[in-house]
């Protein structure tokens, strides 16, 4: 699943508020609601799906980068958030380094080959450095998207 065909522009925090990853998935998650991604009686369920997959194993993939995930029965298609930090979060990343790009992504119950290629295709990008390194310099939500659009070139 390319990271293009998942977000928009609306769905991107370029200045999440967050200090650590939980903060960070409360703070993705709340956008979308905010954004009609999420129905808001859904929120305390995905929340708690989420939650108990990053508890399990942390997201914190190196690189700066954190991509929590879970399914649910709740959500009909993959849904996702990218939200960036200027500061850097704890996320008890592997490399125990400050995440500054956080990909929180949804996939519907029962998808486990979906699941697995979002994660793959996700962190490959994630993990090209000139692709960070625009995400980093970008200005905007708008400037971010257009980012990762170019990513699949």
């Amino acid at each position: 699943m390319v990271l293009a065909d998942i977000l928009s522009p609306q769905q991107i925090l370029p200045e999440l508020k967050a200090t650590d990853r939980w903060e960070a998935i409360d703070e993705l998650i709340d956008h979308l609601v905010a954004v009609g991604k999420i129905q808001p009686d859904h929120r305390p369920a995905v929340l708690a799906a989420v939650r108990k997959r990053e508890s399990s194993m942390s997201t914190g993939i190196g690189y700066g980068v954190g991509i929590p995930h879970a399914s649910t029965d709740l959500i009909y298609e993959v849904v996702a958030a990218l939200g960036r930090s200027t500061k850097g979060i704890q996320f008890n990343a592997v490399d125990d380094q400050p995440v500054s790009v956080v990909v929180l992504f949804l996939v519907p119950q029962g998808h486990f080959q979906k699941h697995l290629g979002t994660l793959r295709d996700i962190a490959k990008l994630l993990h090209r450095q000139e692709f960070r390194r625009a995400l980093e310099t970008s200005k905007d939500a708008v400037e971010i998207f257009r980012a990762i659009e170019l990513s699949r070139a």
